[in-house]
């Protein structure tokens, strides 16, 4: 089995793993992003899959900023059989798609047809799904709509944030590819078509979808705070500089207190699921409030909110998003 392996970030590094720990399989070249300066340093780096290519020894590496003829040609000389992307950033043309006998195989991060995009797993927490899941599917010309070959389903815990979940479902996805490709490119697997008119969509996310709104539901603000974890994050404003919310737990609280006021807490425990941690800052809601559990200021490190207070007592009784 020779394969071509499109991917880029942490989530497909476990992909590829699975794609070289096969028998009687070659990965014959990798498909990625350009090197891009990432963190504080301004050096490109490589994408973690090309990091694990080049501790693997594959050749080539290509890493075109879009996927052209030329592209197409170098890997229509090394005779693959399938391809594989897991999160790869790029769109596959039909001329490439047409070079693989046994097609193209995607490791899609939600359980299709639900969550079809770049921000499946964010858009499974904001929904307050209940699991997610890795999806085998065709790559076809329409985003994320192809035939359905195999599907593993995961818990969504009240506690997950997408940083959490995306691991779980990249380990998850990787060994139910390493279980499909075998049984897939020998016939004894079959794919079944996705029913469109359950779909649903997980576009790109930017930075402002980060903004909290107060006027909705704690239930719903603390979605966010955890889909965005750890990119855009969840922010607001405060003393007219933006106010980051890394963490935080939904609690009901008496009607009456504009959305947005931070009142005190009363110091009891959250749940049991945060040992140690208790009630100190509130913000008020649309319905119910949040209580924050880690905050960050600008070029200021994330701090648990007990310790915060200590340095700002001014912090109780503002308003924040005004």
């Amino acid at each position: 089995m020779r394969i071509v392996f499109f991917g880029s970030p942490d989530y497909a590094v476990p992909s590829l793993r699975a794609c070289l720990d096969l028998q009687d399989a070659e990965v014959v070249a990798i498909v990625t992003q350009p090197d891009r300066p990432r963190g504080r340093s301004d050096a490109a780096l490589p994408t973690p899959v090309k990091a694990l290519a080049l501790e693997a020894g594959i050749h080539p590496i290509l890493q075109p900023e879009r996927i052209r003829r030329d592209t197409a040609d170098t890997l229509a000389a090394l005779h693959p059989d399938i391809g594989v992307v897991a999160a790869s950033g790029h769109i596959l043309p039909s001329y490439l798609l047409a070079l693989f006998p046994h097609r193209v195989l995607n490791v899609h991060a939600s359980l299709l047809p639900r969550h079809r995009g770049a921000s499946a797993v964010a858009s499974a927490i904001l929904a307050g799904d209940a699991e997610t899941g890795a999806t085998i599917m065709e790559v076809v010309r329409e985003v994320d709509a192809g035939p359905i070959v195999a599907q593993r389903r995961l818990p969504i815990g009240p506690l997950d944030t997408t940083g959490t979940l995306t691991g779980r479902i990249a380990d998850a996805g990787a060994a139910l590819l390493g279980e499909v490709l075998p049984r897939w490119v020998t016939g004894t697997l079959t794919s079944v078509p996705q029913d469109g008119s359950e779909a649903t969509f997980a576009p790109k996310l930017t930075k402002e979808d980060g903004r909290i709104d107060w006027s909705h539901s704690a239930v719903q603000i603390d979605r966010a705070v955890r889909a965005f974890q750890p990119w855009p994050s969840a922010f607001t404003t405060y003393q007219d500089a933006p106010l980051t919310v890394h963490a935080a737990w939904p609690l009901p609280l008496a009607p009456g207190t504009p959305p947005g006021t931070v009142v005190a807490g009363d110091g009891h425990p959250l749940t049991p699921l945060l040992p140690g941690r208790a009630a100190r800052a509130l913000v008020a809601c649309g319905e119910g409030a949040l209580a924050l559990l880690t905050i960050q200021r600008p070029a200021k490190r994330p701090t648990p909110i007990e310790a915060y207070l200590n340095g700002d007592r001014s912090f109780i009784g503002s308003r924040l998003g005004a």
